[in-house]
């Protein structure tokens, strides 16, 4: 074997360098700057540590802070193992489990030592100190192969079960490496890593809260400690995230869901959103709408059954892929005495539908269809259970009990890539319309674990991509991107990532090409050549979830919804009491011309009324006094803006009547 191997570089040179020289070392031939500047090295694409040696022919290229991507993720899986270094000195007998980067910073899981309880929130400080310190003291990164049964035994020598647990679960013949801190501190680790502590920036990190976690999600696990922290390149990158984050809680869903009067969540329902009459508005509202916009493009309404014998799901390959997250239920009548089970073994198993789209088949195989027939659109306001765990719920962001905005479009070959991009245009103009200027669209490629052939998957994938492109939206300005090994087990699909307010993505639209369940459930058409043949099964929604979509939009708008969505779009309030008469003929008026208006005749100031209001998110405030009933006009006060307006009322009800029509209603 010869000693020299070759480096090709970016820009296509090459070098002939000694087998087991490091990137490091040829960055620092190259130039000084560029040794400082690299923080780690691509070796034909994948990511590994800068001073790992080379020992092949390969591609090389360095990764510096401008790879902001890779950059952050090295940043911050550096900070998370920083983390457990400074909690184990400081808390001698804690036990070090995991912790990953995440999508803003890190975090790591511990068991605390069994005199001690929980981490809390007061100790981040010094927690905070400490990683100062072991950053300050710019200890090396170093990478250790050990030998599985030597490291199973070290760690259990010295206490550490969890670790012990894991490495001993790994296959056998895998490589188990670690790495060391400086001569001492080690935890079990794939890598990356930076050179040493001291690349990273003490003052860009901040650890943010402490929460309880189960070993390996598993509530029947033992219960661990979670710190998160935020990590970033820069002490200015940091303060911009906290920025967002003051303003993300100040938008926070159910603090303003609260404020608001909108919905609550309690223990009785895990899971499931109890809608009051401010936000069940909300969500009439958003439902009328998309029944228009569904309607105006050639969908049928349906209605399919909650509950569905556990052979249809089995049929469809849910029961075998997807039956963890399901509601499973007997198809027999529980026992009601006091001894014996609830259920006989012999009952038979039946569940509660995590999804429409088998349901909408068995509509589809009712009655012979036509090429004729196809495109055949379906939609169903769907409302579907799926068994998240407990940890996992959040607010109404993630639940058990939701409805989609779900459709499924049954087209013959001919008519994908044109029922997408139709699609396509649609969600445009669904998004813009309810305040989202903004999204991104992504192809999911197929998953190692998938149903389908090759020839299959490509097929579906090609029209996909054609479809983005005819759609004019497989460009930067739509942030065009392609994921592989993200797509469904059945499928891939277009995800559609939308912008809100503050910069946050949140992935809402979904289209998917499906060749499988049609096979499966044995749906079929008679062609123009009098045979049968398969139908193609697009499954598509915009919002994703009504639950899921609210509270984006709530945040979006930091509750001040957009006339026409606002649960109360305008009060009428008093100054005096001689001036109610007047208040009440004026909400009659709005109320016949269909704006939702409330009343405020409260022997309250008039401040006060404006405070409360305002505080409510209510879009337009009516004041009346003498003068206005006098006059017959109002005072306008419009929600975040200062002053106000004298009109007529006609006028001002002219005026809300416009603002409270949702826009696809509205002249163009």
């Amino acid at each position: 074997m010869s000693d020299m191997i070759r480096v090709t570089l970016p820009d296509g040179s090459a070098r002939e360098v000694v087998r087991g020289t490091t990137a490091l070392q040829i960055a620092a031939d190259i130039g000084p700057g560029l040794a400082k500047a690299a923080l780690a090295a691509k070796i034909d694409g994948e990511l590994r540590d800068i001073m790992r040696p080379l020992e092949e022919d390969t591609n090389l290229s360095l990764v510096t802070s401008r790879d902001e991507a890779d950059a952050l993720e090295l940043f911050r899986h550096d900070y998370a193992h920083v983390l457990a270094e400074a909690v184990q000195k400081l808390f001698p007998g804690t036990q070090i489990t995991f912790g990953p980067s995440t999508g803003d910073g890190f975090y790591y899981d511990f068991a605390p030592a069994a005199d001690r309880g929980p981490f809390r929130d007061d100790e981040l400080p010094l927690i905070e100190e400490e990683m100062r310190k072991i950053i300050a003291a710019d200890l090396p990164l170093t990478r250790e192969v050990w030998e599985r049964d030597k490291l199973i035994a070290k760690w259990a020598a010295e206490g550490e079960t969890f670790k012990a647990e894991w490495a001993a679960e790994l296959p056998q013949g895998e490589e188990l490496t670690v790495y060391r801190s400086g001569d001492g501190w080690m935890d079990m680790c794939r890598g990356p890593h930076l050179a040493s502590t001291g690349k990273l920036d003490p003052a860009a990190f901040k650890l943010t809260r402490v929460s309880g976690a189960y070993w390996r999600g598993d509530q029947k696990n033992a219960q661990l400690s979670r710190i998160y922290g935020t990590g970033w390149l820069n002490k200015k990158q940091l303060a911009e995230h906290l920025v967002r984050l003051e303003e993300a809680a100040k938008r926070d869903h159910r603090k303003i869901g609260r404020e608001m009067d909108l919905f609550h969540l309690q223990e009785e329902a895990h899971g499931s959103v109890f809608w009051h009459p401010k936000g069940y508005r909300i969500y009439r509202e958003l439902e009328a709408y998309m029944r228009r916009a569904i309607d105006g493009s050639g969908y049928q309404e349906v209605k399919t059954p909650q509950v569905m014998d556990a052979r249809q799901w089995e049929q469809s390959g849910h029961w075998g892929k997807y039956r963890e997250n399901m509601f499973v239920i007997p198809d027999e009548v529980p026992n009601i005495e006091s001894e014996g089970p609830l259920v006989s073994d012999d009952a038979e198993w039946m569940a509660l539908k995590p999804m429409n789209c088998p349901a909408h088949v068995l509509i589809f195989r009712q009655g012979m269809k036509s090429y004729r027939d196809l495109p055949l659109r379906m939609a169903e306001m769907g409302c579907c259970h799926r068994n998240e765990p407990h940890g996992a719920l959040h607010g109404i962001m993630r639940v058990r009990q939701f409805t989609q905005d779900d459709g499924h479009i049954f087209c013959r070959e001919d008519q994908i890539v044109e029922e997408v991009r139709d699609f396509c245009a649609l969600l445009d103009r669904v998004y813009k319309q309810l305040g989202f200027e903004k999204y991104a669209v992504k192809l999911a490629l197929r998953p190692d674990m998938r149903f389908g052939t090759d020839e299959m998957w490509d097929k579906a994938e090609a029209e996909l991509r054609e479809a983005v492109e005819r759609a004019g939206m497989a460009t930067e300005e739509y942030g065009w991107e392609e994921l592989p090994g993200e797509g469904a087990f059945y499928a891939p699909k277009l995800e559609f990532h939308l912008t809100d307010a503050i910069g946050r993505t949140w992935q809402c639209g979904t289209i998917q090409s499906d060749r499988v369940m049609p096979e499966r459930l044995d749906a079929s058409y008679i062609g123009e050549d009098g045979e049968r043949h398969r139908p193609v099964m697009l499954h598509r929604a915009i919002l994703g979830t009504y639950e899921r979509f609210i509270g984006i939009l709530i945040e979006h708008f930091a509750g001040r919804f957009p006339t026409w969505l606002a649960p109360v779009q305008a009060v009428v309030a008093t100054i005096v009491s001689d001036a109610d008469d007047y208040a009440k003929d004026a909400v009659a008026q709005l109320v016949a011309a269909g704006i939702r208006a409330d009343i405020d005749v409260r022997n309250e100031k008039i401040n006060y009324k404006v405070r409360e209001h305002s505080l409510a998110k209510v879009p337009y405030l009516l004041v009346v006094g003498n003068r206005e009933a006098e006059e017959g006009t109002v005072a306008i006060r419009t929600l975040g803006q200062d002053g106000q307006r004298i009109m007529p009322l006609a006028e001002a009800i002219a005026m809300l009547k416009g603002e409270a029509t949702p826009p696809d209603l509205r002249e163009p």
